[in-house]
């Protein structure tokens, strides 16, 4: 049997994928005064001039037509110390933003507070990948925290971590 031949089984490509570190986003928008958001970990970095962020979204999400429709997002990069935003925006058919402390982006959406940093962004692009969408995302405003001890917020083999556990096992 030839390896194009086969087929890779939806589990076991999810645990390979689980094997990669990525660290963890919470992907928030505006419409009509609703906050509107999800836990994102597939978020990176497309260009630099322009200023371009990609994301990958489930096409079947709740969120994302409400963010389409908005035509904006801001990427709020967490910190080590919001696992439970991390949770709380990770789950369906609940009220995401029960207990959450925001403010508005220039552009009009939610900075989840105590985000390590965060980038406002214009839709740009939208590209269908099997059962997701890829997005792309123009920034056009940031914040950098200025704040060395704290940490990202990092996901490896379907549990949380730190950077500080993780070096001390490399150094």
């Amino acid at each position: 049997m030839s390896l194009s031949s086969t087929a890779i089984e939806p589990l076991r490509f999810r645990e390979a994928l689980g094997h990669y570190a990525s660290g963890i986003t919470v992907i928030t928008s505006q419409v009509e005064g609703e906050p509107v958001g999800f836990t994102c970990q597939s978020f990176y970095s497309v260009s630099m001039s322009p200023p371009l962020v990609s994301f990958s979204v489930k096409s079947s999400a709740y969120s994302y037509p409400k963010i389409r429709q908005a035509g904006r997002f801001v990427v709020n990069i967490l910190s080590g110390e919001q696992v439970r935003i991390s949770n709380q925006f990770a789950r369906q058919g609940t009220d995401k933003w029960h207990g959450v402390e925001w403010q508005e982006s220039p552009l009009g959406n939610p900075i989840i507070a105590g985000s390590l940093h965060w980038l406002d962004c214009e839709i740009h692009a939208e590209h269908v990948a099997g059962d997701h969408l890829i997005v792309i995302g123009e920034v056009k405003a940031l914040s950098l925290q200025e704040t060395a001890a704290t940490q990202p917020l990092l996901y490896f083999k379907g549990q949380y971590c730190n950077l500080t556990a993780a070096g001390a096992e490399y150094a």
